[in-house]
């Protein structure tokens, strides 16, 4: 697979996926968005900032710009409607940036600082692009625990039922 159809394909699921997540999220008060259920990030609002948080990390590596994450923590939007909002501008800006890959950035290095492990790495670029796309994965399903832990369920959640492999039901 070329790390741009790769790209392309995981943009669509999951810009999908947060979508379903913060409209069942949306359902739920602020309170309980923000109660500590013992997760990586505690709640629910803390896992969905972390992600909004390292993809604009991520971002700012690809883009050459600095880094601004202080912390894995750190907290962007205290507000779920301007969290929302900034999710619904980062997955637009993810697709752009995918839109735009070159299989030269796939199989070029890439040199980065990582925040988390307070350490450079130099690593394929197609192994960054998988990441990015995998740590979504990984903590949006957190996100759909903590949900189904607050009486939410956002639905289907598997690739193969993403709207991008069933163009003819969109």
């Amino acid at each position: 697979m070329r790390i741009g159809e790769y790209a392309a394909a995981m943009t669509a699921y999951n810009a999908w996926m947060n979508e379903k997540i913060y409209t069942a999220a949306a359902e739920l008060s602020d309170e309980e968005r923000k109660r500590d259920l013992g997760a990586a990030f505690g709640s629910l609002h803390g896992t969905l900032n972390h992600l909004l948080l390292t993809d604009q990390t991520w971002l700012q590596r690809f883009r050459g710009q600095p880094v601004t994450m202080r912390a894995l923590d750190q907290e962007l939007y205290a507000d779920f409607e301007e969290l929302w909002e900034a999710r619904r501008r980062m997955d637009r800006e993810i697709t752009a940036w995918a839109a735009a890959l070159t299989e030269e950035f796939g199989e070029t290095p890439f040199r980065f600082f990582s925040v988390s492990v307070n350490r450079e790495f130099v690593l394929p670029g197609w192994s960054v692009v998988v990441h990015l796309f995998n740590h979504q994965t990984h903590h949006r399903g957190q996100a759909q625990t903590l949900l189904l832990q607050l009486g939410k369920d956002p639905g289907p959640t598997d690739l193969p039922w993403a709207p991008y492999f069933h163009p003819e039901e969109a």
